[in-house]
């Protein structure tokens, strides 16, 4: 059984870097905070003698190894970097519990077959140098030295000499890549950052896939003209047309049998942007989240169907262009079988979900099996001060987690 007291605490320690008392946590990656953050994970992972290797996209590894020392490694982890303003267990939480499950094998003297390997991954949220799950596309080969050449934030930050001050390396960035035949399997424990959980009062969720997602961007061109002088009857309102589209995107999404499939329009860019002027020119990015492609592209169809009507009914154009179409990750099924056989031997409720965020399972699962466990989020808010998890969901998750890399341990090997 872990140490639900020493989790609290770390959880409590690591919550300090960059903290601002009502402002919540911004620790966003190879910054100062999160460097200094980086420094006090170090030190605990060699509290609990773990080997402590930063590699060139500066993910800390800390190793511990197995009686077969050349098996695969049974790795797990996530990140600590967080969003502007955001709270203390997004990410963190995984990166802890993976810390406490090595504290604990190593208090009870618990031998592996297999190495284990906990990762902090850089870069996971979205951060100024525009690369999310930096690290886990870097392990996975996705992001590579070309990507990272000349990137530059807002504030004139060089990727390149932040990533040598975090422990990385440019020179040698390509070698981040791992090699499937070095690792046996994936788990990543999360925060939901919803409320199913919450709603079905489990105290566990287990992921069965990490949702696709859809973006595209709409320019609807009408007419400016007088906002006095052009009559209702006369006008070619883009801001009319466009509000239509993101009604009827609520209308069609919410018409799906599916919860799990989700639309959100999040930038809209009215143009003259005038109090005086019938709006000319309307530029909205639709997004769809969900498992299963067919739902995904079913809603969009119906938003197309809607246009062509939008145009003739108003005398508007509108054009469409993809922007993204990010294909959905299954996690795996053997890795689900045993997290639910773990959960339920160990009495406690669990409730299979799917992740409606992208994490770094999702670009691990291309290299290995990969499995996740979700935590319930209390009132389903994240990226927030007020995010908050019950330590005793917590505690629950953790031992699973722990018995969940004991058991894939002992399948593998075997």
């Amino acid at each position: 059984m872990i140490n639900a007291k020493r989790l609290a605490r770390w959880i409590q320690e690591l919550g300090q870097f960059g903290a601002v008392r009502g402002e919540g946590i911004t620790r966003t990656t190879f910054t100062d905070e999160e460097v200094k953050a980086r420094e006090w994970l170090v030190q605990q992972m060699k509290n609990q003698s773990l080997a402590v290797q930063i590699d060139p996209a500066a993910n800390i590894w800390g190793r511990r190894p197995g009686r077969t020392e050349d098996a695969p490694a049974v790795v797990f982890g996530s990140h600590i970097d967080t969003v502007p303003g955001g709270g203390k267990y997004d990410g963190a939480l995984g990166v802890l519990v993976g810390l406490e499950v090595m504290a604990t094998l190593e208090e009870q003297g618990i031998q592996t077959d297999h190495p284990l390997e906990l990762v902090s991954f850089s870069g996971e949220e979205a951060n100024p140098f525009g690369l999310s799950t930096f690290g886990s596309r870097s392990v996975s080969g996705k992001l590579t030295q070309q990507d990272i050449d000349g990137v530059v934030d807002s504030s004139g930050n060089v990727l390149t000499e932040v990533l040598e001050r975090a422990g990385g390396s440019y020179e040698l960035f390509n070698n981040t890549k791992r090699s499937s035949k070095e690792l046996a399997h994936f788990l990543e424990l999360h925060i939901e950052q919803g409320r199913r959980l919450l709603d079905k009062d489990v105290p566990l969720g287990i992921v069965t896939g990490i949702a696709g997602i859809y973006r595209e961007v709409f320019h609807v061109q009408g007419e400016a003209n007088h906002a006095g002088t052009t009559f209702m009857k006369d006008r070619k309102d883009a801001l009319v047309a466009a509000s239509t589209l993101v009604l009827e995107l609520e209308k069609v999404c919410k018409a799906q049998s599916n919860d799990e499939v989700v639309a959100t329009v999040g930038v809209f860019n009215v143009t003259p942007n005038a109090a005086n002027i019938v709006p000319g020119n309307v530029q909205l990015v639709v997004e769809v989240r969900g498992q299963h492609a067919v739902e995904r592209q079913n809603i969009i169809s119906k938003l197309h169907v809607a246009a062509k009507k939008v145009e003739n009914e108003r005398g508007v154009r509108i054009d469409q262009k993809i922007m993204l179409d990010q294909a959905e990750v299954y996690m795996d099924e053997q890795m689900i079988d045993v997290m639910e056989h773990v959960a339920t031997l160990s009495e406690i409720n669990s409730a299979q979900v799917t992740s409606m965020a992208g994490h770094d399972a999702a670009h691990m699962a291309t290299l290995t099996p990969s499995g996740m466990l979700f935590v319930p989020s209390l009132k389903g808010i994240s990226h927030s001060p007020l995010e908050e998890s019950r330590i005793d969901d917590i505690e629950k998750a953790a031992n699973v987690f722990l018995k969940t890399v004991l058991a894939l341990d002992y399948e593998r090997i075997r």
